[in-house]
C-alpha cells in the first residue's frame, strides 16, 4: 500500500495500514541502533568510564538528541519541505529551483544537494554491513566459540540481501511491518524488563544530568556525542520516503510506536548498565534473557536485513532522481510493480553497492571498528539538508530572515556541533564515506557539466525550422511511414534530421520532432504530459515532460497523438537518434561570448568515458531496438 499522491490525507483503517507499513521502510534504520549506539558510548575510541552520573548523562544526551534532532527537525518541521509530495535530498533541491538564482548562490546550493546526496550512498554502503554485522554479533554473547563466524555469516546475508533486490521491494516489502513491529514489541518489553530492575534511570530525562556530564568530563563530553549520533541514523530515510507513505502515517508510526519503543530499550539497557558495568561489552544482548537469546538473534538480524533494504531502496529512487535531474548517465531502470510507480530496481547501483559493502565488512570486521565510519554521513547529510531547507523557506516560503536565522540557526547549531564531534573519526574510518562521497560529487558534477556543454555545442549546430522546412524538405522523396527524431532541443532541425537529409536524401510521410524534458516535479498529470504542434509539410513537434521520479516511455506517448488527427502504426515507426562520437580537445582561450562553458581536459575525459558507459538511448526511452535507427557525428568536445 501507497500514499497516493494529491489525494486526501488518510484517515482511519487506511492511515493505521500506512503507519504500519511505514515501520519497516522508514524506521528500519534508525530501529536497529540499539544494537550497539550505547555500547559505543563506553566502549569505543572516545568513550567515558561508566559511572552512574556518566551514564545517566548520556542516557539524557539520547534522550534529547532523538527528540530534538528526529521528532523536531525532521518528524515536525522537515516533513514540511515535500515536493508535491516527495521528499529528500534532491527534491529539496528540485523544490528550491536553483536555476532562478544569482549564480554564486546558485552553485553553492546545488554542491550541498550533491554532495548530500552522494553522502547518502556512503550510508547504503555502511548501514547493511554496521546493521547485519550488530545482529549477528548477538551468536559471540550466546556461545564465545561462534565469534569467528560472525563476518563469514554476515557477509553471507548481505550477498543474499542483494541477490533478491531483482525480484522487487513489493516481494521483500511484504514482511517489512510485521518484522519490525515485533521487532520495537520486543525491544519496548525489553526495555521494560530492564527498567522495573533500576527504575532510577528514568531520572536520565533531565537535562542537568547533560550540564553535569559537560562539566565533569569537560571535551570527552563533546566527542561522546560521536557515539550518541548513531541512535539518530535514519532520519534522513525517514524524509526521503516521505512520498511513499505520507506525513500523517510517518508521524503516527514514531510518535506511537518507534519513539517510545527505542527510549524505553536505551533506557533498559541503561539500567542493566546500573547494575552490572561488566555489560558494556554488549548491553543489548546481555539484557535478552538466555532462554531468549536465539530468538532474538533471529528478530535483529530480519529487522538488520529490512534496515538495509530500505536503505537500498533509497539508492534506487536517489540514482533515478538523479538521472532525470541531469545529474546522471542514463542506467538501467526496472520496475518491479506495475501497479506502484516507485519500486525500481537498479542492477548497476545494486552489485556497486553490494561489493563495497562486502569491502568495509572484510576491511572493518566488527560494529566498533564500522561505528567509526557512521557518523560523519549522517552528520554531513544532516548539515547540507538544513541548508537547503534554510534557502526553501526563505525563497520559496518567504519567511522572513529573523525566523529563517532562528530555527535554521537552532537546527545548524546541534547539526555542526555533532559533525564536530565525529571530525576525529574520519583517521579511523570516516574518511570512507567522504571518498565515496567525493567520487560520487565529481561524477555527478562532471556530468552536469558536461551535458550543458554538449547540450550548447548541438543547439549551435541546429538549423531553424523554417529554413529547413522551405528548402531542404522540397528536395527530399517523401515515403509512406512516420519517422520520429530524438532531441533535447526543441525549436529548431536537430542534427539527427540534418544528417539523415544529408546523407539518405528522403523523408518519411510523417516526421515528428521529439524532446523529453524532465520538470522539478516527482509526477506530471497526464494532462501536462506533452505539448504538440502541427509545423506543416507533416511535419510535428512534440514536447514531453516528465518528472524526476518517472521513467519516459515513447511509444507509449505516441499512442496518444491519435487525439490530435495524427495515426502512429508502431510497425511503420522508425525512430532516429543521435550517437556523438567525442573528441576531446584543449579549452581555447579567450573564449567566445557565446562558447559553452568551459571544462578542464580531465573532466572532459572523464565525462566521454561516462557517455560511453551510460544506458543506450533505446531502452532509456523504452523503444523497440528493432525500430530504431543511430546516425552517428563527431563533435570537438
Amino acid at each position: 500500500m501507497s500514499h497516493t499522491q494529491g489525494g486526501p490525507p488518510p484517515k482511519g483503517k487506511a492511515l493505521a495500514a500506512l503507519a504500519f507499513a511505514a515501520l519497516g521502510v522508514v524506521y528500519g534504520d534508525i530501529g536497529t541502533s540499539p544494537l550497539y549506539a550505547l555500547k559505543e558510548c563506553f566502549g569505543g575510541p572516545h568513550s567515558l568510564a561508566l559511572t552512574r552520573d556518566n551514564l545517566l548523562g548520556v542516557l539524557s544526551l539520547i534522550f534529547w538528541s532523538l527528540n530534538f534532532l528526529i521528532s523536531f527537525k525532521y518528524v515536525v518541521h522537515m516533513l514540511r519541505a515535500d515536493n508535491r509530495g516527495e521528499g529528500g535530498i534532491l527534491a529539496l533541491l528540485a523544490l528550491l529551483n536553483p536555476a532562478g538564482l544569482v549564480r554564486g548562490r546558485r552553485w553553492a546550493l546545488i554542491s550541498a544537494g550533491l554532495f548530500g546526496s552522494a553522502l547518502l550512498y556512503g550510508d547504503g554502503i555502511i548501514t547493511p554491513a554496521i546493521s547485519v554485522i550488530g545482529a549477528v554479533e548477538g551468536l559471540a554473547v550466546a556461545a564465545p566459540g561462534l565469534e569467528r563466524w560472525v563476518l563469514p555469516i554476515s557477509i553471507a546475508i548481505v550477498v543474499v540481501l542483494f541477490s533478491v533486490q531483482r525480484r522487487g521491494t513489493a516481494m521483500v516489502g511484504r514482511v517489512f511491518g510485521p518484522v519490525t513491529t515485533l521487532w520495537f514489541l520486543c525491544i519496548a518489553a525489553l526495555g521494560v524488563y530492564g527498567i522495573a530492575q533500576a527504575p532510577e534511570v528514568l531520572g536520565a530525562v533531565n537535562p542537568w544530568h547533560v550540564v553535569g556530564l559537560v562539566q565533569r568530563e569537560g571535551s570527552a563530553a563533546f566527542f561522546v556525542l560521536a557515539a550518541v549520533v548513531l541512535v539518530v541514523t535514519g532520519g534522513e530515510a525517514l524524509y526521503a520516503d516521505m512520498g511513499h507513505f505520507g506525513k500523517r502515517p510517518i508521524r503516527l508510526a514514531w510518535f506511537a510506536i518507534v519513539l517510545p519503543a527505542l527510549l524505553l530499550n536505551y533506557f533498559g539497557q541503561g539500567a542493566l548498565l546500573l547494575r552490572d558495568p561488566a555489560a558494556a561489552s554488549n548491553p543489548f544482548y546481555t539484557l535478552v534473557p538466555s532462554w531468549a537469546l536465539y530468538p532474538m538473534i533471529a528478530i535483529a538480524t530480519s529487522a538488520a536485513v529490512v534496515a538495509s533494504q530500505a536503505l537500498i531502496s533509497g539508492a534506487f529512487s536517489l540514482t533515478q532522481q538523479a538521472v532525470q535531474l541531469g545529474y546522471s548517465p542514463r542506467v538501467t531502470i526496472i520496475h518491479t510493480s506495475e501497479s506502484e510507480r516507485g519500486q525500481i530496481y537498479i542492477p548497476q547501483v545494486n552489485w556497486a553497492l553490494m561489493l563495497a559493502c562486502i569491502a568495509l565488512m572484510l576491511a572493518f570486521k566488527n560494529t566498533s571498528s564500522l561505528a567509526g565510519t557512521y557518523g560523519v554521513a549522517v552528520c554531513g547529510t544532516m548539515t547540507f539538508t538544513t541548508i537547503l531547507f534554510c534557502a526553501v523557506a526563505r525563497e520559496r516560503w518567504r519567511w522572513p530572515w529573523w525566523k529563517v536565522g532562528a530555527l535554521g540557526g537552532l537546527f545548524l547549531a546541534v547539526d555542526v556541533t555533532f559533525f564536530a564531534a565525529n571530525i576525529d573519526k574520519i583517521p579511523h574510518g570516516g574518511w570512507v564515506p567522504l571518498l565515496i562521497a567525493g567520487l560520487i560529487f565529481t561524477l555527478m558534477a562532471t556530468w552536469k557539466r558536461g551535458r550543458i556543454r554538449l547540450t550548447s555545442i548541438i543547439e549551435s549546430s541546429s538549423l531553424p525550422m523554417d529554413l529547413f522546412l522551405g528548402d531542404a524538405v522540397k528536395r527530399c522523396v517523401r515515403v509512406p511511414g512516420t519517422a520520429v527524431f530524438m532531441t533535447s532541443h526543441a525549436g529548431g532541425a536537430p542534427p539527427v534530421l540534418l544528417h539523415h537529409v544529408k546523407h539518405n536524401k528522403v523523408l518519411h510521410e510523417q516526421v515528428i520532432l521529439m524532446s523529453v524534458r524532465t520538470r522539478d516535479i516527482p509526477y506530471v498529470p497526464d494532462d501536462e504530459r506533452m505539448t504538440f504542434k502541427e509545423l506543416g509539410e507533416k511535419f510535428y513537434e512534440l514536447q514531453a515532460e516528465y518528472g524526476f521520479m518517472e521513467s519516459p516511455n515513447v511509444p507509449e506517448l505516441l499512442r496518444g497523438l491519435q487525439a490530435h488527427g495524427v495515426s502512429v502504426r508502431p510497425l511503420e515507426t522508425t525512430y532516429y537518434l543521435g550517437r556523438e562520437t567525442l573528441i576531446v580537445t584543449p579549452e581555447r582561450k579567450p573564449r567566445a561570448e557565446d562558447a559553452p562553458p568551459p571544462l578542464s581536459t580531465w573532466r572532459k575525459r572523464l565525462f566521454v568515458l561516462m557517455s560511453r558507459n551510460a544506458q543506450s538511448a533505446t531502452a532509456f526511452f523504452g523503444l523497440p531496438p528493432n525500430r530504431v535507427v543511430e546516425m552517428g557525428a563527431q563533435i570537438q568536445f
